[in-house]
């Protein structure tokens, strides 16, 4: 079995000394969450560095990484990729965001992925563009980062970030699909809110219709989620969108994306 297919070990102390020194070498991808978890950012980061002929950049972004507060695996994964778009651009280094966006290793494109959302000379429209290898990445690290890298660019566009996100909702990568769906969400994971669609939910209904019936349990999985945040604070638009999608859709896609939809308000 090749280092790829391994289904990654179910606590941290059951890594192999070997898997874990490839891991922070970035020769493999992370097989699962336990081993992404697992990672030293800060010793994988010294390695990629020193194998590109970039070492000088390390001091700079272990400096901001003393400085956080509450190092989370998160906020040391988005300090790097914002530290990364300073220096490419202080050094007008834009080969080694091509590098890092096709490294090897997972979490080195995660870096990339916050590298692409903190360029602000781009526009909503350019930023999605920018954004959607990382959101179609085979890895599910990277594709849950991608839309965390953006996520505060979608709030402050929020309306031509809903029209652009529409036309992803046609794509036949359920990745890209489920990328509109979970992007906005109104309550979200290990991000801010969004007030905006927490009081007017109807506003990403071009997201949601073409997706209330989606082939892929990952897609269906988003919007039921997402339809559960709305119901916290909107509960009578999800009931009312539910009672139409169960008229206009009789699938048994549409009814599992009503159930997930509903379980707050079932409770």
């Amino acid at each position: 079995m090749s280092k790829l297919q391994r289904k990654g070990a179910r606590r941290i102390a059951d890594i192999s000394i070997d898997c874990l020194e490839s891991l922070n070498r970035g020769e493999i991808e992370t097989a699962n969450l336990v081993e992404w978890l697992a990672v030293d950012q800060r010793l994988l980061l010294e390695h990629m560095l020193q194998q590109n002929g970039r070492i000088h950049y390390l001091q700079p972004i272990l400096l901001l990484l003393d400085q956080l507060q509450k190092p989370t695996i998160n906020s040391i994964n988005e300090t790097i990729g914002r530290a990364l778009f300073d220096l490419i651009t202080q050094h007008g280094d834009h080969t080694f965001l091509t590098i890092i966006s096709n490294h090897a290793a997972d979490l080195v494109r995660c870096w990339a992925a916050y590298t692409v959302g903190d360029d602000k000379q781009l526009e909503i429209k350019e930023l999605l563009l920018s954004i959607r290898p990382f959101a179609a990445d085979r890895h599910f690290g990277v594709r849950e980062i991608s839309w965390m890298a953006i996520r505060n660019r979608i709030v402050l566009d929020l309306d031509r970030s809903i029209t652009g996100l529409s036309l992803w909702t046609m794509e036949k990568d359920e990745n890209l699909r489920r990328f509109a769906s979970e992007s906005t969400r109104p309550r979200g994971v290990w991000c801010k809110h969004i007030d905006r669609l927490k009081q007017e939910p109807s506003l990403a209904l071009p997201i949601l219709e073409p997706l209330k019936s989606d082939p892929s349990k990952y897609v269906r999985d988003s919007v039921g989620n997402w339809l559960n945040d709305a119901s916290k604070s909107q509960p009578g638009f999800v009931r009312t969108l539910c009672h139409r999608w169960e008229e206009e859709s009789d699938t048994k896609e549409t009814k599992y994306i009503i159930r997930k939809a509903l379980r707050t308000i079932a409770k």
